[in-house]
C-alpha cells in the first residue's frame, strides 16, 4: 500500500485553517499547514469583531493569551440619512466579544499550530489539488505532488482551489459582498475620550442607510487599542447599481456628520478589500466535503449577516473544530464513514448550524425595498417631530407614530415589521 507524505494538508492559515491544524496535530495526526502569504494575516482585512466562545473551547485562557484589542462593552446601531443619525445605544460589562486586528491574531494562531506539532509553511502557493481515481489525494506545489489522506480547503471566500475544481456553485451577486476597510491610527487618549471608554473597554458601531444610495449596504466602526477599524460592506449587486465607486462610497461614509468628528486627525495605517459570503444556510455548497477534501470557514461560506452584526470568524473556528473531529474519527479510528455525511453530522451538533438555521431567511429580508433608504428617513422625521418645539401643545406620541406610519404605508410597514421580527 502506498504511503502518503501527510495525514492532513490544510491550505490557508487564516482562522479556520490554523484552528483545524491545531486540533488535528493535537490528536497526533501528521499535519501540513500551507499559507501563500509571507506572514499569516498580512493580506487579511476581514472581521473586526470576534466572539470568543468558539475559541475558548480550542484554546484555554484564550481571552487573556491571544492578541486581542478591546473588549466590546459599547454597542451602537445608527440609521443614517445625508444629515441625520438615529442611534440605538447599549452599554454593558460583557466580555463575550473583542475587537481584533487579523495581522496580529492570525500569526498567533499559526504559532499555536506549530506548537501543536503541525509542519507550517508560509510564502507557498498551492497550484491545484491532486486527484486520483476521483478522490483528492494531495496538492500540487510548483509541479511537485505532496500526498495526503485528506485536504482541508481554508483559503477564504476567494477560494481558487474550490473554484478550479468546481467544488462550489456560483452565488448570485446579492449574496456576495465586498468589504472595504481602513485601519486609522489614533492616540489612545483621544480614542477613549471620543468614544467614552475606560481601560480595556471597546465600542462596536454599525451603520445603515444611504451608504450606497437606496441599495443594501452597511458600515462599521470598531475601536482597537490605539486605532480604529472603519469601513463599509456592499453586495456586488449594490456596487453594480451604484453611481459611485467603492472608494468614493467609503469616503462619503467617513464624511458623514456622525463619523467625521470621530475620525478627525486619525492617520491611515492600512487599507484593503475582501469578499464576504452573505448567503447564509441556503447558499452553502451542495457538498461541504467529498472524497479526500473538506471545506471550512469562508471557503464553505460559513458567514452570516444578521442585520445588526456580521459573524464569520467564530463560525470559521466552529467549522474548523467540526472538520478536525471528522478527520480524527475517520483517520485515527479507521472508520469508513462517508466524509461528507460525517462532516455534516459534526456541523449539525455545533452552534454554527443553529445560527445558520436561525438566520436562514435574513439574506432575502435584507433585500427588502426601501429598507436602507425609506426607514432611516422615517426614523429621522419621527425624531425631528418628537424633539422639535414648533408644536404647541406637543402632539401625543401615538399621533406622531400614526402620522409617519401612514406616510410610509400601513400595510407595508406591518408586513416589513412582521418579516423582520420573524427573521431576526
Amino acid at each position: 500500500m502506498a504511503t502518503t507524505d501527510f495525514d492532513i494538508i490544510v491550505v490557508g492559515a487564516g482562522i479556520a485553517g490554523s484552528c483545524c491544524a491545531v486540533e488535528c496535530a493535537r490528536a497526533g495526526l501528521n499535519v501540513l499547514l500551507v499559507e501563500r502569504a509571507s506572514q499569516p494575516g498580512s493580506k487579511n482585512l476581514s472581521g473586526g469583531r470576534l466572539y470568543t466562545a468558539a475559541f475558548e473551547a480550542l484554546f484555554p485562557d484564550f481571552s487573556r493569551s491571544a492578541p486581542l484589542e478591546r473588549c466590546i462593552t459599547h454597542e451602537k446601531l445608527s440609521a443614517l440619512t445625508a444629515e441625520t443619525s438615529t442611534t440605538l445605544s447599549f452599554q454593558h460589562p460583557s466580555a463575550a466579544s473583542y475587537s481584533v486586528l487579523r495581522a496580529r491574531l492570525d500569526p498567533w494562531l499559526f504559532q499555536q499550530a506549530e506548537q501543536a506539532g503541525a509542519q507550517c509553511l508560509t510564502a507557498t502557493q498551492v497550484d491545484s489539488l491532486h486527484v486520483e481515481s476521483g478522490a483528492v489525494s494531495g496538492v500540487v506545489i510548483e509541479g511537485e505532488v505532496l500526498s495526503a489522506k485528506a485536504v482541508v480547503i481554508a483559503e477564504g471566500a476567494n477560494t481558487l482551489l474550490a473554484e478550479q475544481h468546481k467544488l462550489l456553485h456560483k452565488l448570485p451577486e446579492h449574496s456576495v459582498a465586498v468589504g472595504v476597510k481602513e485601519v486609522l491610527a489614533l492616540p489612545k487618549e483621544d480614542l477613549e475620550n471620543r468614544f467614552a471608554l475606560e481601560g480595556s473597554e471597546g465600542a462596536a458601531w454599525l451603520f445603515t442607510g444611504g451608504i450606497c444610495g437606496e441599495q443594501p449596504a452597511g458600515g462599521f466602526l470598531y475601536t482597537n487599542l490605539d486605532s480604529l477599524s472603519v469601513g463599509i460592506v456592499c453586495p456586488l449587486s449594490s456596487i453594480r447599481a451604484a453611481s459611485a465607486s467603492l472608494p468614493d462610497l467609503l469616503g462619503n461614509f467617513k464624511q458623514h456628520p456622525t463619523l467625521r468628528p470621530l475620525l478627525r486627525r486619525a492617520e491611515l495605517v492600512e487599507y484593503g478589500a475582501h469578499l464576504i459570503p452573505e448567503c447564509g444556510l441556503n447558499g452553502l455548497p451542495e457538498h461541504l466535503a467529498g472524497p479526500g477534501y473538506l471545506l471550512v470557514g469562508d471557503s464553505a461560506r460559513f458567514c452570516i449577516n444578521t442585520g445588526f452584526t456580521v459573524r464569520g470568524m467564530d463560525l470559521a473556528a466552529l467549522s474548523a473544530k467540526a472538520a478536525a473531529q471528522t478527520l480524527i474519527q475517520t483517520l485515527l479510528e479507521n472508520t469508513r464513514d462517508d466524509l461528507h455525511q460525517a462532516y455534516r453530522q459534526q456541523l449539525e451538533r455545533t452552534s454554527l448550524w443553529a445560527v445558520l438555521e436561525r438566520y436562514r431567511k435574513m439574506p432575502d429580508f435584507l433585500q427588502t425595498p426601501g429598507l436602507f433608504q425609506d426607514y432611516p428617513h422615517l426614523l429621522a422625521e419621527l425624531q425631528r417631530d418628537i424633539f422639535d418645539p414648533q408644536y404647541s401643545p406637543p402632539p401625543r406620541l401615538s399621533s406622531l407614530l400614526w402620522k409617519h406610519a401612514r406616510k410610509t404605508g400601513i400595510s407595508r410597514l406591518v408586513k416589513d415589521i412582521f418579516r423582520g421580527g420573524r427573521n431576526l
